[in-house]
Order: structure tokens, then C-alpha cells, then sequence
């Protein structure tokens, strides 16, 4: 016979967001289980690069998120492990020509008036902060606010310091939601077992649209895929994340079709991180050389000096996207106790604090730090306004 777990709430998916729904709901009083058919940080964490961004991000529903969770991470990097590797080292957006630089002009005068601080940076004054960054550049804008962590440490560190409210069931599926006589959610049914709870949490990335159908509802996430190339280790070439001012669009941009954008950043272990790619192709993990060939063109031609080192590996990621980018976080008006916290496309690292808070005041009867209304889940169906 199937054993019988009780707990206060039961998060789907141990990524970071899910890891912040379950630290931010201990840290509340509340006992959590966190269940997933894989691992900590196994699907589209694990392949982040651990951005925290305010830079890429237009005013907007989404920008206030970040810069909230900004101020999170903050407090989270003095209160966790230092293998979370948070390091406060800023971005730098590059334009290679006049047109890109009165574009990163405005978008900054916007960002500004919302929260957001900018420094720009003329060309003669780039290499103050990149000293291996190509020659001729026009300029940029120094942005001081992003930061970086590793990811998946990230998760369990979050995980871990939730103490013993936390419980982990990994390597289990959930297959079904349980629901009382009432119609409102009671737990979770596994392969072997139900997980009894009051509250659910969809934190399950790109696959919380497959989890919502479980629950009898609609949230229409959708992979979106990216590639990552790892060089070999280096001294610090790449002091900031940068890049050029194209990827603001990319991020923006709605398009199913392949689009590549040159990012760099330096880790502290010392490989550097190239990406940006974005293209909806499913759960396609084949690799793509012409999207590789393209990556390495972007970063080369903002830092010339990689072109002599080694790439040692790549790797795909899937974000989870939602058409109007924002994600869907908070309760589910449609099934009384399931709350969202899922679609944050490539930002889900950034925003996974904030977006614990949220689910963890939700269910705690607190007052969310900021209107949820462009969050709710239930915007996608056709008879909602």
C-alpha cells in the first residue's frame, strides 16, 4: 500500500525557483516537500549560467521583479555558503556603432527612471573596465547592479538552509494531483506514493505547462533553447558580463526562429561562459554546430583574445518561455492551492527569490511586495481579461 506524507506544501521541481519557494516558505514557518523525477538543479538550472540581471530587462512588470530580487540575492549572499559564488561584478552592454549607442542611450534613460543605475561609458574608456575588449568599440553602459552566482549551488544551498522544514523526494514524478471532495488541491500522487499537503507549487520550468495539465488547467510554457560554450580555465580576461547590444533585443524578442547574440562572462573557477543563443525547437537536445560556430564568432570578435583558447565543452539548456515573457507566479484561482511559480525564461536565476517570496506570502495570508496582476496564471485563458 502507498505511503502517506503530510506536509504544509509541496513544491514540483527542485531547480533554484523552486529551491527559493521552499526556503522562503520555511523561513515562514511552513513544512515543505520539495519533489522532482530528477535531481537538485538537474533541468534548465543546472544548464544557467547564473545571471542576475537588471540590464536586459525593460521597465516594466519584469524589471521591478529584478530589482527586488536584486536585493534578495544581496541579503542571501551573506546569509549562505560561499560555494553559492556570488559575485557582485556588474555588466557591461558594448555598441559597436553610433545607431547602437543612441539605442543603449535611451533604453538606459528608461531603466534609470524605474531603479535601475547606468554609467555610460565612452570608447576610449571601455578598456578601463575590459582591458581585452576588441578595439574601436563606440562605447556602452556600465551597469553595476548584475551580479552572478553558480546555479546549482545555488539551489541547494537555498535548499539546505531551510533546515529541517525541508524535505527532498527526488527521483519522483509526479504523475496526478490530489483533490478533495471540495475541489481544492491535497496533495500530489507519485509512481509509489501520494504526498498529502494543503498547497502545491508548480515550480517545475519547462515543464509547468505539463504539470498544469495534471491539474486540470492551462499554462502554455514552451521550451526555448539555448546552447552554452565552456572554454578552458583562464587567468581573469573577463572581468564583467558582456555584451553586445543586440541580446536585449533577443531576450525581447517572440521569434521561434534561431537567434544568436554575443555574451561573455568570467567565472571565478576561471572558464569563461559564451552563449547567447535562443530558438524554439522543443525538447530538440541535438547539438547544433551552426549555432557554435556562432557563438565563437561573437565572443572572439568582442574579445579577440579567446580565439587561441580551447573550448572543453558545451552544453544545451531549455527555457521556460511564456508568449508575453513575464512568468505566471502566485495562486491559481482556477483550482484552490495551486500557486505558479514557473515561466521565467532565461531570467529564473535572477528572479527566483522574489518569486519565492511571493508564493511563500501567498500562503501565509502576507502582503506581496508588488502588484501580482501581470503575474496571474490564469491570463492565457481566452475568457479572462
Amino acid at each position: 500500500m502507498p505511503t502517506r506524507e503530510t506536509s504544509d506544501v509541496i513544491v514540483i521541481g527542485a531547480g533554484v525557483v523552486g529551491a527559493a519557494c521552499a526556503h522562503y516558505a520555511a523561513l515562514a514557518g511552513l513544512s515543505v516537500t520539495v519533489v522532482d523525477r530528477g535531481h537538485v538543479a538537474g533541468g534548465t538550472t543546472g544548464a544557467g549560467e547564473g545571471n542576475l540581471l537588471v540590464s536586459d530587462k525593460e521597465p516594466g512588470p519584469e524589471l521591478e521583479l529584478a530589482l527586488l530580487s536584486t536585493a534578495l540575492w544581496t541579503e542571501l549572499a551573506d546569509r549562505l555558503p560561499p560555494a553559492v559564488e556570488y559575485e557582485a561584478k556588474g555588466g557591461l552592454v558594448v555598441a559597436s556603432g553610433e545607431t547602437g549607442l543612441r539605442a543603449l542611450r535611451e533604453f538606459a534613460a528608461r531603466q534609470e527612471k524605474a531603479g535601475v543605475v547606468a554609467h555610460e561609458v565612452p570608447g576610449d574608456r571601455l578598456h578601463d573596465l575590459e582591458p581585452h575588449l576588441a578595439p574601436g568599440l563606440t562605447g556602452g553602459f556600465h551597469y553595476p547592479q548584475d551580479a552572478q552566482v553558480m546555479p546549482a549551488h545555488a539551489a541547494a544551498q537555498l535548499l539546505r538552509a531551510a533546515g529541517d522544514r525541508v524535505r527532498l523526494a527526488l527521483g519522483e514524478e509526479v504523475t496526478g494531483l490530489l483533490t478533495g471532495a471540495g475541489g481544492a488541491v491535497r496533495g500530489v500522487r507519485t509512481a509509489t506514493r501520494e504526498l498529502h499537503a494543503p498547497y502545491v507549487v508548480n515550480a517545475a520550468g519547462t515543464w509547468g505547462g505539463a504539470v498544469a495539465d495534471l491539474a486540470g488547467v492551462h499554462l502554455p510554457v514552451l521550451p526555448r533553447r539555448g546552447f552554452v560554450l565552456v572554454t578552458e580555465p583562464l587567468p581573469r580576461v573577463v572581468r564583467h558580463k558582456v555584451y553586445a547590444a543586440d541580446y536585449v533585443a533577443d531576450v525581447a524578442s517572440g521569434s521561434a526562429a534561431l537567434q544568436t547574440s554575443a555574451v561573455v562572462e568570467g567565472t571565478p573557477a576561471g572558464p569563461v561562459l559564451i552563449g547567447a543563443s535562443r530558438e524554439r525547437v522543443g525538447f530538440d537536445r541535438t547539438l547544433s554546430t551552426e549555432v557554435l560556430r556562432r557563438l565563437a564568432a561573437g565572443a572572439t570578435a568582442l574579445f579577440p583574445v579567446l580565439g587561441t583558447v580551447r573550448a572543453i565543452r558545451t552544453y544545451p539548456g531549455f527555457r521556460p518561455y511564456l508568449p508575453d515573457h513575464l512568468p505566471a507566479i502566485g495562486p491559481d484561482p482556477r483550482l484552490p492551492g495551486l500557486l505558479h511559480a514557473c515561466g521565467h525564461e532565461g531570467a529564473g536565476i535572477g528572479l527566483a527569490p522574489v518569486t519565492g517570496q511571493i508564493v511563500a506570502a501567498a500562503m501565509t495570508g502576507a502582503e506581496p511586495p508588488l502588484d501580482l496582476h501581470p503575474f496571474r496564471p490564469e491570463r492565457f485563458d481566452a475568457t479572462t481579461p
